[in-house]
């Protein structure tokens, strides 16, 4: 093992830089989905809120 993932998996340094990380990958994701829920909500009352055209 090199000493960099050594160093990174062993220290508290490179611990906590880990768990940060994780920690924004894992934020980054949730908000991703969170968004996408909401528009796809949004999107709907707006389509309902829209008169049909009559033929």
């Amino acid at each position: 093992m090199s000493p960099v993932v050594r160093e990174l998996l062993t220290s508290d340094f490179g611990i906590l830089s880990m768990l940060t990380i994780g920690f924004i990958v894992v934020m980054a994701g949730y908000l991703g989905w969170f968004v996408h829920k909401h528009v796809l909500a949004e999107e709907k009352v707006h389509d309902d809120e829209l008169p049909r055209p009559s033929r």
